[in-house]
């Protein structure tokens, strides 16, 4: 009987071990989705179209923008390695016009450019380029820009890792997409500008056994979603994150994995024009998970 009673004991304690076991390489697993999910999410930061090498933020006005390191340009950009004149924009109705000043070289793809339309309705807008500088015109609302890029930033090198909570598969959780409100959404940038973004929905789920909610929008195949917690302004960025998610499947339904929440480019530059969290997005709730708040070294370049 001791020894049945010893068998017994010893077959439990395997099992045990054996589905600790399971479990540790389930979370080890799932710890190193997280971790690679983190190095391409800094490997896309660094990018030549990435957040990091933001270098201004040029707003036109109707008619010629010169542009140039020179104080008499309409557009100044205070480097060393920035001609006098680069050249102009010219804004008329909504389209752009870029003339390259005499001797400077400028090129779209590899070829040389002297004059140019570079910004029209439903057009791809191309990238320009002087040395290290990159730039294209942006618009928000009925604003146009102009957002420059230094591919040898120091902020590039003086990038360091984002400080994230501890991954913890709690966070990674199913939610259910209700209908639309067939109205949209009013979405508020940086800028102040308002805007009603088409909605497929709010993601509903529960923490804790408590419902929440989300609304949604659709960027291409995926989900996205602007939302504020009790961390915001403390730990996390005070403006909200980003976070996005799967389409949901046949019977309505996706995963939340807040352990995937990301700062909006906002956190890593002055130069980025971020849309907010609509207040229904503002959970009273502290989401301890995904990335915390990333302060960027000043320096210049």
């Amino acid at each position: 009987m001791n020894a049945n009673k010893q068998c017994f004991s010893f077959f439990l304690v395997c099992l045990l071990v054996f589905r600790l076991g399971g479990f540790a390489q389930d979370k080890t697993a799932y710890q190193k989705e997280i971790s690679e999910w983190d190095k391409k999410r800094a490997a896309s930061l660094l990018a030549p179209d990435g957040w990091i090498n933001l270098a201004g933020l040029y707003w036109l006005s109707a008619g010629i923008n010169r542009f140039g390191s020179g104080m008499d340009n309409e557009l100044v950009v205070s480097q060393k390695d920035i001609p006098v004149r680069v050249g102009n924009f010219n804004l008329v109705e909504g389209r752009v016009v870029w003339t390259t000043e005499a001797g400077v070289v400028v090129s779209v793809a590899d070829s040389l450019i002297t004059c140019m339309t570079i910004y029209e309705d439903a057009k791809k807008v191309p990238l320009l380029a002087l040395g290290t500088w990159r730039w294209n015109i942006i618009k928000r609302d009925d604003k146009f820009g102009v957002r420059l890029r230094n591919l040898s930033s120091l902020a590039l090198k003086q990038f360091a890792s984002i400080k994230r909570y501890p991954v913890n598969e709690k966070w990674k959780i199913t939610a259910h997409l209700e209908p639309a409100n067939a109205n949209g959404i009013a979405i508020t940038n940086v800028l102040g500008q308002t805007n009603t973004q088409p909605s497929p929905g709010r993601l509903v789920f529960a923490i804790n056994g408590q419902t929440y909610r989300l609304d949604v929008f659709r960027e291409g195949e995926q989900l996205f979603i602007l939302f504020g917690d009790a961390t915001s302004g403390k730990e996390t960025y005070a403006a909200g994150r980003f976070l996005y998610a799967a389409m949901p499947d046949a019977n309505g339904n996706t995963v939340l994995d807040f352990n995937k929440a990301l700062n909006p480019p906002c956190a890593f530059s002055t130069y980025a024009t971020c849309p907010l969290p609509p207040k229904q997005n503002i959970l009273p709730i502290a989401i301890t998970a995904g990335e915390k708040d990333y302060l960027v070294k000043k320096g210049k370049g």
